[in-house]
């Protein structure tokens, strides 16, 4: 009998995302190696437009008294399932993107007379709101969520680790080495905070949880 392979998923999967890879004989732990939580904040001098880069971000908006009166501007944003839930909530996403990179472009080469508030997190990347600095695009940024590292010691041999955001990766690394294992990340972003430690990398074609784990199916059937 063959040894089953072992994942490790560096955040909680749902039922249905663990339930694929175990249907694909696949042994999987997961555990969630960063926290969110939302942060109290002050809907002040806002904008034209609206960007939002995570559901997170979205969830914290979703929770502040004055939500309502935000779904009369236009909102840009990251990721098919932040776009998903802004719209589910009534909010008019005029234009989405998988990366941040490629919201910046649009943005800049469009939009760039309009005037931006961006919703963010503690620990988000400069890549927007340097864009936006950089083509002179009036913005402000409002915090409006936390991640905390939650990083812990994993004492079982895995074969494959899944990654889901940079700081996933920084937080794994705090309490674990990387070695022969082979990294499943959902994003370039991602895959950049591993590029000193390891060349054994699969990058998901789109953004999404679900397509990390087609391609953890697809390497090991």
């Amino acid at each position: 009998m063959a040894k089953s392979i072992q994942i490790l998923s560096t955040k909680k999967l749902s039922g249905e995302q663990k339930q694929a890879l175990t249907d694909a004989n696949l042994d999987v732990i997961d555990t969630d190696f960063i926290q969110t939580q939302n942060k109290s904040f002050e809907l002040k001098d806002l904008n034209e437009n609206l960007i939002f880069t995570s559901q997170n971000a979205v969830h914290s908006i979703l929770s502040h008294p004055k939500a309502e009166e935000l779904k009369t501007k236009n909102v840009f944003c990251v990721g098919l399932k932040t776009k998903i839930l802004l719209s589910e909530n009534g909010f008019n996403v005029v234009a989405y993107t998988g990366y941040a990179s490629d919201l910046a472009e649009i943005i800049t080469l469009i939009y760039r007379s309009e005037t931006f508030t961006f919703f963010s997190g503690n620990l988000r990347r400069e890549t927007l709101p340097k864009a936006l600095k950089d083509a002179e695009v009036k913005f402000n940024e409002i915090q409006v969520y936390d991640t905390s590292l939650t990083p812990q010691k994993i004492k079982t041999a895995v074969d494959a680790i899944l990654f889901f955001s940079p700081s996933g990766v920084e937080s794994y690394l705090k309490d674990n080495t990387i070695k022969k294992e082979t990294c499943f990340c959902i994003g370039e972003t991602t895959a950049d905070a591993l590029h000193k430690i390891t060349k054994n990398i699969i990058i998901a074609d789109q953004p999404t949880v679900e397509d990390v784990i087609e391609d953890v199916i697809e390497e090991y059937k």
